[in-house]
C-alpha cells in the first residue's frame, strides 16, 4: 500500500536559482519539481501544495501561520507531511506548528538547504530525501530533518557557526 506524502514548498534556500542578468539567487522557479522528478518513489503517492515561494527573510507573521495551519490541514489526510521551508525563520514556523497544533496526527517534517540545489555542492537532495525517509519512519509530531538528523519541536534552533539545526537543553 502506498503512502500518502503531502509536501508544501514554500520558497526558501533550496529552491533559489541563479539570474545571471541581475546575478543573485531569486525563489522564482519551481525548483522542487525536477529535484522529485528524479527520485524513485514507486512506493508514494505525492500530493504536491505550492504554497508560496519565499525566503524565509522576508516572511510575515502571517506566513508562519498559514504555514501552519496548512500543514494541520494536509496531516488530517495524509500519512505525513514534508514542508519545504527557508533555514533562517525555519524555527519559528516550527515553534508555530506546536503552538497552534498541539500533536498532530501524523509526522510533519520541516527541511531546506543551506545551499541551492542548482550549486554543484549543495545539501539540497541530502535534506530532501532524507526528508521523506524520515516522515514514514518517524512518530507524530513536528520535526526538523536536515544533515541526517531528525530533531524534534520545540527546542530546535539554527546553529549558524555549525551550518545546521541542533537541539537546546530546556531552560
Amino acid at each position: 500500500m502506498n503512502k500518502r506524502i503531502c509536501i508544501i514548498s514554500t520558497g526558501g534556500t533550496i529552491e533559489k536559482t541563479y539570474d545571471e542578468l541581475e546575478g543573485v539567487l531569486h525563489n522564482r522557479v519551481a525548483v522542487l519539481d525536477v529535484m522529485l522528478a528524479s527520485l524513485t518513489l514507486a512506493h508514494l503517492e505525492i500530493v504536491r501544495v505550492p504554497l508560496m515561494n519565499k525566503d524565509s527573510l522576508d516572511m510575515s507573521d502571517g506566513d508562519h501561520t498559514l504555514i501552519a495551519r496548512t500543514a494541520g490541514a494536509m496531516a488530517e489526510a495524509h500519512d505525513g507531511v514534508i514542508v519545504v521551508h527557508g533555514t533562517d525563520r525555519l524555527t519559528t514556523t516550527g515553534d508555530r506548528m506546536v503552538a497552534l497544533l498541539g500533536m498532530p496526527r501524523v509526522p510533519i517534517v520541516l527541511t531546506g538547504a543551506m545551499r541551492p540545489f542548482e550549486l554543484r555542492k549543495s545539501d539540497a537532495m541530502q535534506n530532501l530525501t532524507s526528508a521523506l525517509m524520515a516522515v514514514q519512519l518517524l512518530e507524530a509530531g513536528v520535526w526538523v530533518v536536515m544533515h541526517a538528523a531528525a530533531l524534534r519541536f520545540p527546542g530546535v534552533v539554527k546553529d549558524v557557526a555549525k551550518g545546521t539545526f541542533v537541539r537546546v537543553p530546556p531552560a
